[in-house]
This record gives structure tokens, C-alpha cells and sequence, in this order.
């Protein structure tokens, strides 16, 4: 595993440290896991399993998203 070292404030440091949930926990454990990996909605998806009424849901919000027309302002 590589790792990088980083210049942070002592107040972000106390933050850090106040987050961890026990002596082993790491700092990069405590930023993966208030920031984690964005995830495609197809791996979401995947996880949940097949749900006709999110996939009804999703169908309609899509459908309005394609109909939508950007209104113009005057500024």
C-alpha cells in the first residue's frame, strides 16, 4: 500500500483524531470512511436486487428528466 504524507492544521488533526473509533483505526480508515468511493448507480442497483417499483420509479424521474426544458432568465 503506498502512502503519501500531508500538511494539515492542528485543528484538523484534533478532528481526525477525535474520529477514530479505537487506537487501530488508521486516519486514512477514518477519511475513507466519511468519504467514500462514489459508486455507479448500476452497482447500487446490483446490490439491491430486482425492486419493480424503484425500477418503475426510476423509469418515470428519468422520462421528466428527458421532457424537462431549461427555462430562460433575465438578469
Amino acid at each position: 500500500m503506498a502512502t503519501r504524507t500531508i500538511s494539515i492544521t492542528d485543528e484538523a488533526y484534533d478532528l481526525l483524531k477525535g474520529l477514530k473509533r479505537s487506537e487501530r483505526d488508521s486516519f486514512s480508515d477514518v477519511i475513507l470512511r466519511h468519504y467514500p468511493r462514489k459508486r455507479r448507480s448500476s452497482e447500487v442497483l446490483k446490490e439491491i436486487g430486482e425492486c419493480d417499483e424503484l425500477a418503475s420509479s426510476i423509469e418515470r424521474a428519468s422520462k421528466e428528466m428527458r421532457g424537462a426544458r431549461l427555462r430562460e432568465v433575465d438578469l
